[in-house]
């Protein structure tokens, strides 16, 4: 089969490791990729976001399966384009792409199936909003509607700290037009889990469960992120209660959309709070996580190529998939300044030093060639350095064994990813 993978972080180059170990592939493209994806497929300098260009070259190339990694294209609709032209891809269409499109379109569609999310209200006018947090009982989240890259979600525990953020949202606009509209929500205390299905809209298979960790400094302090590390399985939750979960969490969702006329294909992302009540839905992403598919991916015994193949169909015929017995850390190493503003184009050094290592895999985020061809910094998240072991402990022994060794000017990581639960295991 000749895949395209669609995207450029690290997200994408776990899918391209994942995806290049299949037998049936014959050749593997990603558009427009990086410097460690390039160790497995061809990378193609077409933006992840044009369409049309990306269209052009599966027609051209007679791609088999196209696989899309970043939300913005499915939001803009690609899977529609691509299934209008007789090409197979694996990603939901535009209007089922809305559950991460739109948190307000999400927060409706959850109340509307009955499931468990946290009381909220929707704002356009910014006067509203900020006389909404001034009489409202603190801490609240505030969340830009629209596609903000991970980083729309503030947590304000003063309405000092609300009344800024809508001010910085809704009329300076650091989001763009992603802030217009503004979804005001109560904070849920818990747990934080995150579940991954694979779905062609009916039948559901279960990934394995991760933790993120988004806020960008040590002890859960600092503005979110993206993920600054995650860790598999989450260990609050033992494997077999994910199902009941699921069926609280995933299962309405699904089946509601598809009575409305809107099936959903390709993987489903669900960022549950376990509360004292319950689990409790964050949001949803119609993606693979990231950075929880750079600890699920290794953990994965089964051939993904195939399955995606039959979502891509329509037709979900594989029942389980199998799974190393073993627990995966992954630490992302950031741009001096991130989330904030950040310098590009540092050498990365120290990449060679943890190749051949049965236990690592550095998987690129933000990474480039520059012209002397040496990997440089490229993004705010630049690599996630994963590592697996028999125990959690073990994995993030070494992990953070590894990370000494990779240096680039600025750089940074957490040094607490996973920590809570192995004292919590202790």
């Amino acid at each position: 089969m000749k895949v395209l993978l669609i995207g450029s972080g690290g997200r994408e180059h776990a899918l391209a490791w994942k995806i290049a170990q299949s037998p049936l592939l014959t050749k593997l493209y990603a558009a427009p990729g990086n410097a460690g994806i390039s160790q497995h497929a061809e990378c193609v300098s077409i933006a992840s976001d044009d369409i049309n260009g990306l269209l052009e070259f599966a027609l051209r190339e007679k791609i088999d399966l196209t696989v899309v990694g970043p939300e913005v294209p499915l939001v803009a609709g690609i899977g529609d384009v691509f299934r209008d032209n007789g090409l197979l891809l694996f990603g939901p269409s535009k209007d089922t792409a809305l559950l991460e499109g739109s948190k307000a379109f999400s927060k409706e569609i959850m109340t509307k199936y009955g499931v468990p999310t946290a009381d909220y209200e929707i704002f356009t006018n910014v006067k509203e909003a900020k006389h909404y947090v001034i009489e409202s009982e603190m801490p609240i989240v505030i969340k830009a509607d629209g596609l903000a890259a991970g980083k729309g979600v503030v947590i304000c525990e003063s309405s000092e700290h609300a009344v800024a953020t809508l001010t910085q949202m809704m009329d300076e606009k650091i989001f763009g037009n992603a802030g217009s509209k503004v979804i005001i929500e109560k904070k849920l205390e818990g747990e934080e889990l995150s579940i991954l299905v694979l779905t062609d809209g009916k039948k559901i298979i279960p990934l394995a469960s991760a933790r993120d960790h988004k806020r960008a400094y040590d002890h859960d302090r600092g503005p979110n992120t993206g993920g600054m590390g995650a860790f598999s399985p989450s260990m609050k939750i033992p494997e077999s209660e994910i199902g009941s979960i699921i069926d609280i969490a995933v299962r309405p969702i699904l089946e509601g959309m598809a009575g409305d006329g809107m099936s959903y294909r390709g993987v489903l992302y669900a960022g549950i709070m376990m509360t004292k009540e319950g689990p409790f839905v964050l949001e949803y992403n119609c993606r693979f996580g990231d950075p929880e598919t750079e600890v699920i991916l290794p953990r994965l015994c089964s051939d993904l190529l195939p399955v995606m193949v039959q979502i891509a169909n329509g037709c979900l015929e594989t029942e389980t998939l199998e799974w190393y017995d073993k627990a995966c850390i992954t630490v992302v190493m950031a741009s001096g300044g991130y989330p904030g503003s950040y310098e590009k184009g540092f050498q990365i050094r120290g990449l060679d030093s943890v190749r051949g290592h049965e236990d690592v895999a550095i998987f690129h985020a933000g990474t480039a060639f520059n012209a002397q061809k040496q990997v440089v910094t490229a993004g705010g998240r630049v690599l996630a350095v994963t590592a697996w072991g028999d125990t959690l402990k073990a994995a993030h022994e070494r992990v953070y064994q590894v990370i000494p060794q990779i240096h680039f000017e600025g750089g940074f990581c957490r040094r607490d990813i996973g920590q809570k639960a192995i004292e919590v295991l202790r």
